[in-house]
């Protein structure tokens, strides 16, 4: 346990310092980079690849090596420089359904010192075109069939897959260029890199954030270094096999899947559609030892578990993550029963928090029902009397705020927000009631403001990491 102040007197069993009232990381110290300007996509490219195989397409079994990812990201960010025009500071959307190309448009992106921004699918012409209006993308990566959600005389980038029909375009669209043929071409040579700085934005994802309207969470390089930080010194997740289980749209499939299991060398099966039977074949097909599961996907394996069973060799599964509302122990208990030789963790992060809040990382403690774990590395807690504005002790529930490197800067065109969220000194007031015990672990009670609902993937800003 290490703290930011030598003088600090803290209960080693619960992390809480009377001083100043604040629970401090039982984990390892955070390693964070000392460069001020160093981009995030360096920073996971720096880091010693372990791994062979990045990315797996689960419907094609098309595969993309380390090697070749870092060789195809460097050569659409030359298109991107060379041919479009894209510099630092300007916006990038991706409007595009699950794909093994997502992390490579992404992390050209960043090495540019360009913001990645991303929309949802499923919304309508007119919800992207209101986010379109605050964002202001400059270039936008979607498909054929996604193309006419959007106005017409945008730029944009088709990222159809070689194995999919490419629609003919009649929105008006401006097509700079084919991601597939991007990815073939030699680079110039000629790119000098613009310096980006550690505080500059490089993420910018909508989130109904803790007040449920809409915002753009800004991520900053530094936010988004330090999450891959925490990811890579937790060792347990090296050299795995996931399958990516959420849209890729979402912060938390960008973050785990387009950023730490790259800097951690594991290799990620990619499902371009989300289905229980989908999952189970990925699992028997690439022998994943992985899932990241929202509750409901949980529960429908434990009530679906014989039939899966007979149906799927699940052997190779070893590990299940779960977030977006705390596990009972009844659930807990039921999916142990059905599934003996597969570990349960938990985890508790926000959008505005970047992988980082809280997770049980072994065995012993998922054994602390009701928990969602230890606070993170390099996290900072206080539990605030959401009434009378009194920090509160060990096992007194109050709303939980939080601190430290992977905290958001705030919400992009929206200070008024950023102000109630996000206090002068940076604690991040997340809007949950909770506490922490005796022994360092938090526990969600509920929310202050509104009660969330959990339907698969409509989970609020909470998420699994």
């Amino acid at each position: 346990m290490a703290y930011p102040e030598r003088d600090l007197i803290v209960d080693p069993r619960s992390g809480f310092c009377k001083s100043n009232s604040t629970f401090y990381s039982k984990r390892n110290p955070l390693c964070l980079p000392p460069n001020p300007s160093l981009d995030v996509t360096t920073f996971i490219s720096s880091q010693p690849q372990r791994g062979t195989t990045a990315f797996i397409d689960a419907s094609t079994g098309h595969r993309l090596t380390f090697s070749d990812l870092w060789r195809v990201v460097d050569r659409v960010a030359d298109c991107l420089y060379h041919e479009v025009g894209i510099r630092r500071g300007d916006v990038v959307l991706i409007l595009s359904p699950n794909s093994i190309y997502i992390p490579v448009v992404r992390l050209s992106v960043m090495s540019l010192g360009a913001v990645v921004t991303t929309a949802n699918t499923l919304n309508t012409s007119g919800e992207i075109s209101k986010q379109i209006a605050q964002s202001n993308p400059t270039l936008v990566f979607t498909t054929s069939q996604l193309a006419p959600k959007l106005a017409a005389a945008i730029s944009v980038v088709l990222t159809d897959e070689e194995d999919e029909k490419r629609v003919e375009l009649t929105s008006g669209v401006r097509v700079v260029g084919i991601l597939s043929e991007m990815m073939k071409k030699e680079t110039s040579g000629q790119r000098v890199r613009d310096r980006v700085n550690q505080d500059d934005t490089a993420m910018m994802l909508y989130s109904s954030g803790t007040t449920g309207t809409s915002k753009g969470v800004i991520s900053s390089h530094r936010n988004l270094t330090a999450y891959v930080a925490k990811y890579i010194d937790d060792k347990w997740k090296r050299d795995e096999i996931f399958v990516c289980t959420v849209p890729m749209f979402h912060s938390f499939g960008l973050l785990a899947f387009a950023m730490g299991s790259v800097a951690s060398g594991s290799t990620v099966v990619i499902l371009r559609r989300f289905g229980l039977d989908d999952m189970m074949q990925a699992v028997e097909k690439y022998k994943a030892t992985i899932l990241s599961l929202a509750p409901p996907v949980l529960v429908a394996m434990i009530n679906g578990a014989d039939q899966l069973k007979a149906k799927y060799d699940w052997t190779s599964l070893r590990k299940v993550r779960c977030g977006g509302a705390p596990l009972s122990k009844e659930v807990t208990d039921s999916f142990l029963e059905k599934y003996p030789t597969v570990d349960i963790f938990q985890g508790y992060a926000l959008s505005e928090s970047h992988g980082s809040g809280a997770s049980t990382e072994s065995v012993e403690e998922s054994l602390k029902y009701g928990a969602v774990g230890l606070l993170s590395s390099g996290i900072e807690a206080r539990i605030v009397d959401p009434e009378t504005g009194r920090v509160m002790g060990v096992n007194q529930p109050g709303e939980l705020w939080l601190k430290g490197p992977s905290i958001s800067k705030g919400y992009f065109g929206n200070e008024e927000a950023t102000n109630e969220t996000i206090n002068l000194e940076g604690w991040l007031k997340t809007g949950d009631l909770c506490y922490i015990d005796e022994d360092g672990f938090l526990f969600v009670v509920d929310r202050l403001k509104e009660l969330i609902k959990y339907k698969g993937y409509q989970v609020h800003h909470r998420y699994v990491y």
